[in-house]
């Protein structure tokens, strides 16, 4: 965990990866609740053996379910001290370059690419974050993400 006393801290960090995650394993049981949640039951997801002999040899994670660890990468890797909240404020691009199968484990880097001011003594900062697949050779998922803190 990399830690920050102030957003000024972050700001001198423009263009550098900045923190890697922890890494969080996804479960078949995660798959399924999300399944649950989103309503989407595609049989590459919750159904196990049809899975094992489609394309993957195994369920996969939803993408979406993968975009959706960001903030547990994000919390696992940076406290920003001295604010009083953050908030995610949206995605610029996200592309989902490989699959993740159930039973995976994933992290994330996060590299800085642009800090802006915002009013009440705010920042809004926009990171590449690469998430990567224990053990495989492309990452799983890649998006700029907009997060915001606030003094």
């Amino acid at each position: 965990m990399r830690v920050f006393e102030s957003l000024a801290e972050l700001r001198a960090l423009v263009g550098q990866e900045v923190a890697t995650s922890d890494w969080i394993p996804v479960t078949q049981q995660q798959i399924n609740l999300f399944a649950e949640a989103t309503g989407d039951h595609q049989w590459i997801h919750v159904d196990v053996e049809r899975a094992k002999a489609g394309p993957f040899g195994a369920p996969i994670a939803h993408g979406f379910l993968t975009l959706s660890l960001l903030p547990r990468f994000f919390e696992s890797a940076l406290d920003i001290r001295n604010t009083r909240m953050g908030v995610n404020y949206g995605l610029n691009r996200v592309r989902f370059t490989s699959p993740v199968p159930a039973g995976s484990r994933l992290r994330a880097t996060m590299k800085l690419l642009e800090c802006q001011d915002l009013p009440d003594n705010g920042m809004q900062m926009t990171w590449l974050v690469t998430v990567e697949r224990e053990g495989a050779d492309k990452p799983a998922c890649i998006a700029e993400s907009l997060t915001r803190r606030y003094v």
